[in-house]
């Protein structure tokens, strides 16, 4: 379980990408003082995990539902994952991220709302971190589980919120090309897991029709 557990994190924090959210936080909250930042750091981050907590605790319920099993989740949550590692390693996704964020803000007025739209929807809870946590739901059966799962999205959504904290002077440690080292590195790992959760789900299918 601890193990499923850091993989977890793992991927949350790769797919929510806190040091790639660092210059779109700061592109849209320009001009603003740093208690000012801090406030809709902590405003979106906590919409976030409320947003991934729901789905981690119903998301399996609901596409069991409607039918689809774990095993056929597995495979297309795992490659739509990938095609995210794909987008983080080539630099694609830092792109469409940017415009997701130009376009949310386009008078003063739209400002309080930013750490709602598109802070925590979609640029942190996006469609690949609800895939994540539902896929590391049905690993995670039972209350513990549960328990333990939810702790570990409010851990990514802490280590976020920490990122956008310092999102400043981080910004200006790292630089353009120190991010873009380390999200490629990142993407890389992401690619990895992604097929892990491919080839789990294509066994799950393989034994249920057998």
């Amino acid at each position: 379980m601890i193990d499923m557990l850091l993989t977890g994190f793992v991927a949350l924090f790769v797919i929510i990408d806190p040091l790639g959210l660092v210059p779109l936080f700061l592109t849209l909250t320009p001009g603003m003082a740093p208690k000012y930042r801090q406030k809709i750091a902590i405003q979106a981050c906590f919409i976030a995990f409320l947003i991934l907590g729901t789905f981690a605790l119903v998301g399996l319920v609901v596409i069991e539902t409607i039918g689809i099993s774990l095993g056929a989740f597995r495979v297309a949550g795992g490659l739509f994952l990938f095609t995210i590692a794909f987008e983080l390693v080539f630099g694609t996704r830092q792109h469409r991220k940017e415009k997701s964020a130009e376009g949310a803000v386009t008078q003063p007025s739209d400002t309080p709302h930013i750490a709602a739209f598109p802070l925590a929807i979609p640029l942190i809870a996006g469609p690949g971190a609800i895939s994540a946590v539902i896929l590391l739901s049905g690993n995670l059966p039972g209350f513990v589980g549960q328990t333990l799962l939810l702790l570990t999205i409010g851990v990514a959504c802490a280590t976020t919120y920490l990122f956008l904290a310092v999102a400043g002077p981080l910004d200006r440690l790292m630089g353009v090309t120190g991010r873009a080292v380390v999200t490629r590195l990142l993407g890389v790992l992401l690619a990895a897991l992604a097929v892990q959760f491919v080839a789990d789900g294509a066994w799950e299918l393989y034994r249920s029709m057998r």
